[in-house]
Order: C-alpha cells, then sequence, then structure tokens
C-alpha cells in the first residue's frame, strides 16, 4: 500500500513515523514534507494548500490512502476533491472542517444543540465589538473567527488589551480575513485539557488525554503560539471525567454534525476547560492537535492503519487500539522570535546525540535537510519526545536529548509537564 501524508509539521513526521511502522505500507511519500520526514518518506514538492497538485500526483502515484494533518487543506476541501476523484482519503469534508475554520460556525452549533461552552458574543465590525467591551467584565477573550495558527485566541485582562486586540484582527488584519469577524468570549477558569478522538460519522474512537502548552513563556506567560509542548496523559481527565466528556461534548458533537448535513469522519479535536462546573468547550479541531499528535502516538501500540481503514468503511465499531500505560512528554524547541518573525538557515547540531538516547524520538518541524546536515526553516523546529514510567521520568528523558541539541537562537520552555505533576501532587 502506498500512503501520501500532507502537511510538514511535526504532527505530520509523527503520523509519518506512525504509518511507516505498519506491514501493510510498502512506501510513504508526504507533501511537503520537511528535513526529517525525508529520512522516512518520499517528499514532494506541493504545498498543502495546493490541492489539485496533491490530488493529480496522488493520481499519478496510484496513492491508495492520504491521511490530511493541517487544518488549511480540509477547510479547502481536499477531502472533496479527492473522493470526486475516487480516492480514498481520511478526514472530514470542507462543510465538516467548518467546526474549526469557523469559531461563530462552531459556537452557535454548540448553542442550537446545548454542548457545553463559555458564553460569548459574535461582532462584524470594530465598533459594535468596543461598545460591548466597554461594559464588559476582565478578564474576557477575543477571538479571530477564521484559522489563525493557533494564535487568534487572545486572552485581554483590561479594556486597553481589548481594544488592541480588536484593532489588530479586524482593522489591521493581523490574521488577514480570519479577522473579518470576533468571537468576544466569557473567560474559564480552571485546568486546559485536550482531548481527541477519531470517528467514521456514527462510531467513536477516543484517544488518550493530553494537554498543549500554548503560551511562549514558562508559567503560561506570554503571547499564544501553535503549541511549545504537550504530554499525555492529562491527571486532570479521570475516568469518570472521559466519560463525561464523551457523553456531554464528542458523541453530541458528531450526532449535531450529521444533523447539519455535515457528517463527521476523521480526528476531530475538542480543547476543553475542566472548570468547576465540569469540562466545557474552548475550540474544535478538525484534526490531530500539533503537538499532542506526538506523545500521542508515541504511546499508540497498536497499528494506525487499521484505524485510518475503518474510519473510511464506516467499521470504526470494531477498533480498538492499545495504548501504552507509560507517559509521554513532547519539549518544542523553537527559533528564537517565534511566533513573530525569526531567522532561518541556522545549523542544528547534537541531532545524533540526542536520537541515540532510549524511549527518545525527535520529530521534525521546521527543519530543512541539507546533504547530512539539518538547518532551521521554522519557527517550531524540533518535538523532542520521550515516553517514561511517570510522567516525571518522561519529562526528564525529554530534557535530557534537548540538553544535546543546541542552535544559534534556540528556544524552549522549561516546564513542560509541570502542570502534570502539581495535578498528581494535589
Amino acid at each position: 500500500m502506498k500512503v501520501l501524508v500532507v502537511g510538514s509539521g511535526g504532527r505530520e513526521h509523527a503520523l509519518v513515523w506512525k504509518i511507516s511502522q505498519s506491514e501493510g505500507v510498502d512506501k510513504v511519500y508526504c507533501a511537503p514534507g520537511n528535513g526529517g520526514i525525508s529520512l522516512q518518506a518520499e517528499c514532494i514538492p506541493v504545498g498543502p494548500d495546493d490541492i489539485n497538485g496533491i490530488k493529480d500526483f496522488a493520481l499519478k502515484e496510484g496513492i491508495d490512502l492520504t491521511v490530511v494533518g493541517p487544518e488549511l487543506p480540509l477547510t479547502l476541501g481536499i477531502v472533496d476533491a479527492f473522493e470526486e476523484a475516487g480516492l480514498k482519503i481520511f478526514g472530514p469534508g470542507r462543510k465538516a472542517a467548518e467546526i474549526e475554520g469557523s469559531k461563530v460556525f462552531a459556537k452557535e452549533l454548540m448553542r442550537r444543540y446545548s454542548i457545553p461552552t463559555a458564553d460569548y458574543r459574535v461582532f462584524d465590525g470594530p465598533e459594535k465589538a468596543r461598545a460591548f467591551l466597554e461594559r464588559a467584565s476582565y478578564p474576557t477573550v477575543v477571538k479571530a473567527d477564521g484559522l489563525a495558527g493557533g494564535k487568534g485566541a487572545i486572552i485581554c485582562r483590561t479594556r486597553e488589551e481589548a481594544f488592541r486586540a480588536i484593532e489588530d484582527i479586524m482593522e489591521k488584519r493581523v490574521f488577514g480575513e480570519a479577522g473579518s469577524k470576533v468571537v468576544v468570549e466569557e473567560f474559564l477558569e480552571g485546568e486546559e485539557a485536550s482531548f481527541i478522538v477519531a470517528t467514521d460519522g456514527e462510531r467513536i474512537v477516543a484517544f488518550p488525554s493530553s494537554q498543549d502548552h500554548k503560551a511562549l513563556y514558562d508559567g503560561d506567560k506570554g503571547p499564544n503560539t501553535g503549541g511549545m509542548g504537550a504530554y499525555s496523559p492529562a491527571p486532570v481527565v479521570t475516568r469518570d471525567l472521559e466519560e463525561e466528556i464523551m457523553e456531554r461534548i464528542i458523541k453530541p458533537t458528531v450526532k449535531a454534525m450529521d444533523r447539519e448535513g455535515r457528517p463527521y469522519r476523521g480526528f476531530l479535536y475538542a480543547g476543553l476547560m475542566i472548570t468547576g462546573d465540569g469540562p466545557k468547550v474552548l475550540e474544535f479541531n478538525c484534526r490531530l492537535g500539533d503537538p499532542e499528535a506526538q506523545p500521542l502516538l508515541m504511546r499508540m501500540k497498536s497499528d494506525i492503519l487499521p484505524l485510518l481503514e475503518a474510519g473510511l468503511s464506516g467499521e470504526m465499531g470494531r477498533i480498538n487500539p492499545s495504548w501504552d500505560e507509560r507517559a509521554s512528554v513532547c519539549v518544542v524547541m523553537a527559533s528564537r522570535g517565534y511566533p513573530g518573525s525569526y531567522e532561518k538557515g541556522k545549523e542544528i547540531k547534537g541531532l545524533e546525540e540526542a536520537q541515540r538516547l532510549k524511549d527518545v524520538v525527535i520529530f521534525h518541524s521546521g527543519t530543512e535537510r541539507r546533504d547530512s546536515r539539518f538547518y532551521t526553516a521554522g519557527g517550531r523546529v524540533l518535538g523532542v519526545t520521550s515516553l517514561g514510567r511517570t510522567i516525571k521520568e518522561a519529562i526528564e528523558k525529554a530534557y535530557g536529548a534537548v540538553s544535546h541539541i543546541r542552535w544559534e537562537g534556540v528556544y524552549y520552555r522549561k516546564d513542560i509537564g509541570a502542570k502534570a505533576l502539581a495535578e498528581r501532587r494535589s
């Protein structure tokens, strides 16, 4: 079987790494891939937003299955285009992917179907938004409606910060057309968690819990990023809470999408806040999380291929993946300046020493390979991921590997997983 993975980040490297282990897979391709992925798959120089280019390659090469990593091609309709061409592809169609593509759509869906989430208001103009924010209580959250690379949700602790967020999103258009509307949302107190499932549109397979670290700096300070690290499991999600999440959020959402004429098939990610009133949805993503995919796929013991095939055939009910009982931690190593501007082309050293460590896998995100050397080519560069008997051991292994890796301007958080340790002590 020939499998094509679409995307170029750490999530896609983790998918390539996991899919390439399947006995049923003869060759893996990745469009466009990155430096690290090129060691395990044939990288195709076609961007993830070039839907026709990817489709033409899949048809020409006789690709048996395509798996989509990032949200952009999903919201652009890559699944619809592939299915019209008779190609097998795992992911939601364009109308279903709007659950991530439009925060307004997602919030209104949750309101219609009583899925727990924060209270909110929607605005299509800056003046109306500012008038509301004049009398709002703080902190509050201002979100760009469309895709913003994980950076479109701004926590505002004062009216001045909220006004600045409206100016940036709606007037300066720092996120482009994603800022044509904004959602002003109630600030929720609690502990964040990520809950990811795979579904064939009816039956659902839940992945273990995980938690992302969105903020740039230690202690969850600074601007939001695409994710500076993640760990699994998240101790805050107990077995009872997992059942509540499935019954109150995941199952109703999959059913709601079907009723709306947007049947959902693929990975579904719920970003949650565990509040005193139970779990509430912060956001939905129409794909695997990044960097959550890295520790989750490290923990997946069973072959991923049957899961993907069952999602296409409507037989997800017969799939029961096995998971490593050990914990996993991913530390993202980034370029100085991210999530703003940053320099590229810095040589990465120490990879060989880090890769030799037991229970450690280094997933590449923003890298380029020239001959046998690797260079930085993005904001998030590497996801150093480990397995350990406990979260504490996994943290030590991940940071032990990080200590071997260096380049000019490297930056990473020093507290990935610390929340899990605090949760276990409480």
